[in-house]
């Protein structure tokens, strides 16, 4: 017999021996010593072992016949569930294996052994009640035609040697995995569809006895909610809802009995957001009463404080309301029904109480009004209108109502919540700012008339002081909608501009507020000019306050980026300010690059003069600090301050651009000053801390942070100045080539690239750039030599500037004194590395350098010497040695060699193919030369088409060719 029941040894082929060893365990009897030290054993290297045995003995075939004698009933617990999930695992994963004459046989132990543990270990039965689900699932419908029929029936007969309630609860185990097996099944996907007609069927012989055992009025309390949970796994395999409503209402019913509640509410509202619910538009309006009678009970759970009861009863209600919002909309004379469901829904939105310690509801319901907004606004223009009036005073109800939630607590009450209940508040507020933006898209320009109006009432009553929270909660809607709406043509903004002076200021939180709010009307302010001066004192003001410094810095930068031109009269007092603030060190590092760019925006917009004037007293501190940390031994913590000091100078030498090169205002040309004379204040600067700079390099070179950060300076300055760093340029240059050529760093060869591309085109500056390019070239060349595995940043960066190169100027390839074909070679050679950006790179430069094969004889040279070695790079890379996502890349150059090379190409890929298990040895002679014709058919000119044969090969070589990993590939 095929499942023996004889026998006592557990080991055998196809366990290994050598973990079993290594475990300690005895093979003649492995499973419950393995099973010992899996649970009680405290070394973690023993329980490790034991459960790489354990996970063996699972799949081998041994365990058709070990699992039953695990089972055993003498047994502990833990030793019958590893039985159990042995069969399991055999029958859902090695289905195959089992011969159809036997189907029987294991059916019928599987229900024997159920029938065993019905009275006993609870987790055992489960296990083996989803091993016989597995088995069915497999079965139905040829093999097993009536399964879940049989399984109701089989368990209703009378056994005198089981209770009775046992066999019942045992059934409803089984009952209830037997869907959610199928939903983690593996079965392909035709068989799927068909199982699931075939469940969905068979509903009839399950959901009668459910409701018996609902109405009945002896079923006790656990039957009840083990009704409940079956009735909630069956619903899910798209059972129709009218078919569903007798035992939904029999779960409303249950909701009122506090044991079954949590079940209940599971079951309700898996029932009513099945997908297909949709199409049963009468039974969902059946469905609305019972949740409206709810509200009783919801009401009286927030009395109580009861969160668990208003939980439940708002997902019901949302449940419906966000699900089929649009079936129920189109059911025109139920509108008041379902206006009543909306209003329930507000209910739960204002939950009293602050979430998230007072009350967790009320965030479940954000995204039922974006889809009720969604649904109302999809109609026709007639229909729409009239959903507008009934639904646009809901709308700025939602609106009073979630800046009320929005609000803070008192300041006594929030200095007891813990950080994690801080920060889940920020992320509630945060949307319901979302939601506020949205829905600005129903209400538009009266929401802001709305805002405005109320916080006009609240600043100017004395009779009633507000209090900061709800003065706060106003700003914070407008700021919600200021962020992301374009608010330059509301006629309520200029009354908030004036308004926001008389903000009582107390609090951090509105203070914050007030600034986030300034932030977001920053380019309203660029086209109204004259009410700058009515914020300006407030931001200056706050920069002094650390607690306020995200804000504050972030809205000042804004205001000198979209105000720049407007700000002149303003200038000088920024800059003291912002200086006095950088030198107390109030605010943290990433702060203070923030403000050195918001004043680089500030003072692009000066006269020359000025610039110099304030860039002088702004950073002649740093430069005498950096003077004397140049001086000093290197250690940690002047290497941070060196850090942060040239990190300054690089964000302010980012924005400072007195040619306004990125300048996208809409009024520029109105705005804009004339044109400045002389050399640009930048290149001033850098040329005066040159010889500093040097002197800081040389006592840091062997430190990479500090090389980047210096990089970073003049990086960031030319990008900005472009050809207005010229006179940079030989000196950069000379610098660079030093620092290069003492100790190679990636961020080195990323300077040199900027300078490439924005310099090198022209003839004054090509003979520094020239040189430059020719030591980087030599020096890395040298680095091959000795190993570049262990640098795959600088390789990248170096094959970055090498493509730059080939596309900014080719002449460099000219050169006598560039070994074109040690480059060609470290390209090969970078094609397998691991690092994927790396390979990246290395394609870039091959795809820039085989179209220069006919221009540039040196290159054409050396591509048709060694060409084939490339080639074979490329084809090792598909063959599976490279990342698939690379695979277009790779393409690209096969592209590139029949594009510029095809009677090469045709040589080289003939030979490179005949090489035996060459790119792989999953891959037959005939696919091989199959890819080779269509590689060099008519379809090479078209690319698209290459990276498709690319990667349909690449997939033949790993031996994924129509498995699901290719799916989405």
């Amino acid at each position: 017999m095929f499942f023996s029941l004889q026998g006592d040894g557990v080991s055998g082929p196809g366990l290994s021996q050598e973990v079993m060893a290594e475990a300690g365990l005895d093979a003649s009897s492995p499973g419950p010593a393995a099973l010992h030290q899996l649970y009680y054993d405290p070394n973690i290297e023993n329980k490790n072992l034991a459960q790489k045995w354990l996970m063996q003995a699972q799949v081998s075939p041994q365990a058709w016949h070990f699992s039953w004698l695990l089972l055993n009933m003498d047994k502990v617990p833990e030793i019958q569930y590893f039985g159990a999930s042995a069969l399991h695992i055999k029958i859902s994963r090695y289905w195959n294996d089992i011969p159809a004459d036997q189907y029987e046989s294991l059916k019928s132990q599987l229900f024997t052994h159920i029938t065993r543990f019905a009275s006993g270990s609870k987790i055992v039965l489960t296990r083996l009640c989803v091993a016989l689900a597995s088995l069915a699932l497999s079965m139905m419908p040829e093999a097993w035609p009536c399964a879940v029929a049989d399984m109701v029936r089989m368990f209703q007969a009378e056994d005198s040697n089981v209770d009775g309630r046992a066999r019942c609860l045992a059934l409803l185990e089984l009952l209830t995995v037997l869907p959610e097996e199928f939903q983690t099944s593996r079965l392909p996907q035709y068989r799927k569809g068909q199982v699931r007609s075939v469940l969905a069927q068979e509903c009839g012989s399950v959901f009668p006895l459910l409701e018996q055992l609902l109405q009945q009025q002896d079923s006790p309390g656990f039957i009840k909610q083990k009704v409940l949970k079956c009735f909630s796994s069956w619903v899910q395999l798209e059972i129709p809802l009218m078919d569903c409503e007798n035992l939904i209402q029999a779960a409303f019913t249950a909701l009122q009995d506090p044991e079954l509640f949590d079940t209940a509410v599971e079951a309700v509202v898996n029932a009513i957001s099945q997908p297909d619910a949709q199409r049963y538009v009468n039974t969902l309006l059946k469905l609305i009463p019972p949740v409206l009678g709810l509200q009783e009970q919801l009401r009286q759970a927030v009395q109580s404080g009861d969160m668990e009861t208003s939980h439940g009863i708002c997902r019901i209600a949302v449940a419906l309301g966000e699900n089929h919002s649009r079936a129920l909309l189109d059911q025109v004379e139920h509108w008041q029904s379902f206006l009543a469901l909306v209003n329930m829904i507000m209910f739960c939105t204002g939950i009293p109480g602050h979430y998230p310690v007072n009350e967790t509801t009320s965030s479940l319901t954000l995204t039922f009004w974006y889809t009720l907004q969604d649904d109302i606004l999809s109609f026709e223009p007639d229909k729409q209108a009239v959903y507008q009036q009934v639904y646009r005073p809901v709308y700025f109800q939602l609106v009073d109502v979630l800046l009320h939630k929005a609000q803070f607590p008192s300041d006594e009450e929030y200095g007891f919540w813990s950080s994690d209940e801080k920060e889940q508040f920020r992320i509630y507020r945060v949307d319901i700012s979302d939601t506020l933006m949205y829905v600005y898209e129903m209400l538009g320009a009266e929401l802001l008339s709305s805002l405005y109006d109320k916080l006009g009432r609240l600043l100017t009553n004395t009779e009633q002081p507000s209090t900061w929270q709800h003065t706060e909660a106003l700003l914070y809607g407008f700021q919600s909608i200021a962020e992301t709406i374009d608010v330059n043509y509301s006629d309520v903004v200029p009354g908030l501009i004036g308004l926001i002076p008389r903000i009582s200021i107390s609090n951090v939180q509105l203070a914050d507020t007030v600034m986030f709010t300034i932030g977001a009307l920053s380019e309203w302010l660029a086209d109204h000019p004259v009410m700058i001066n009515n914020v300006l004192p407030l931001v200056l003001q706050a920069l002094g306050n650390p607690e306020l410094s995200i804000s504050s810095v972030s809205t000042l930068k804004k205001i000198c980026r979209e105000c720049k031109y407007d700000l002149p009269p303003y200038a000088a007092n920024i800059v003291a300010v912002s200086q006095e603030v950088l030198m107390k060190q109030i605010h943290k590092t990433s702060q203070c690059m923030w403000l050195m760019q918001a004043l680089g925006f500030l003072l692009s917009a000066l006269q020359v003069e000025e610039i110099l004037k304030n860039l002088h007293s702004l950073i002649t501190p740093y430069i005498q600090q950096l003077e004397k940390l140049a001086d000093e031994t290197p250690n940690p913590s002047n290497k941070l301050a060196i850090i942060h000091i040239l990190g300054l100078l690089s964000n302010l030498f980012t924005t400072l651009d007195i040619s306004h090169h990125d300048d996208d205002h809409e009024n520029t040309e109105v705005k804009k000053l004339p044109v400045q004379q002389g050399p640009n204040p930048v290149v001033v600067v850098l040329q005066q801390v040159f010889q500093l700079i040097q002197k800081v390099l040389s006592k840091w070179l062997n430190d990479a942070q500090v090389v980047e950060s210096v990089c970073a300076i003049f990086e960031k300055s030319v990008k900005t100045l472009l050809d207005d760093f010229a006179p940079m340029v030989p000196q950069l240059c000379e610098m660079l080539g030093q620092m290069y050529s003492t100790i190679p760093q990636a961020s080195a060869i990323d300077l040199t690239r900027q300078l490439v591309h924005i310099f090198a085109h022209e003839p004054a500056h090509f003979p520094p750039i020239k040189a430059l390019f020719l030591l980087v070239t030599s020096v890395t060349l040298t680095l091959f030599q000795q190993g570049p595995r262990d640098h795959p940043d600088i390789v990248d960066s170096f094959m970055q500037l090498l493509a730059q190169a080939l596309k900014r100027k080719p002449d460099l390839f000219l050169c006598s004194n560039l070994d074109v074909k040690a480059v060609f070679q470290c390209g090969v050679l970078s094609l397998k590395f691991p690092e994927a950006p790396t390979v990246k790179a290395s394609c870039g430069f091959f795809t820039e350098l085989l179209p220069r094969c006919g221009e540039i004889a040196p290159v054409g040279q050396v591509v048709h010497e060694n060409g084939k070695v490339l080639l074979q790079a490329v084809l090792e890379g598909v063959g599976g040695q490279a990342s698939r996502s690379l695979m277009d890349h790779f393409a690209e150059i096969l592209f590139a060699l029949n594009k510029h090379c095809f009677s090469y190409l045709s040589i080289w890929i003939k030979e490179a193919m005949q090489q035996d298990g060459f790119p792989s040895a999953r891959v037959s002679p005939e696919q091989k030369e199959t890819f080779s014709q269509q590689i060099l058919s008519r379809e090479r000119v078209n690319k698209r088409r290459v990276k498709e044969m690319v990667k349909e090969f690449t997939l033949l070589c790993r031996g994924l060719h129509g498995t699901e990993y290719t799916a989405d590939y």
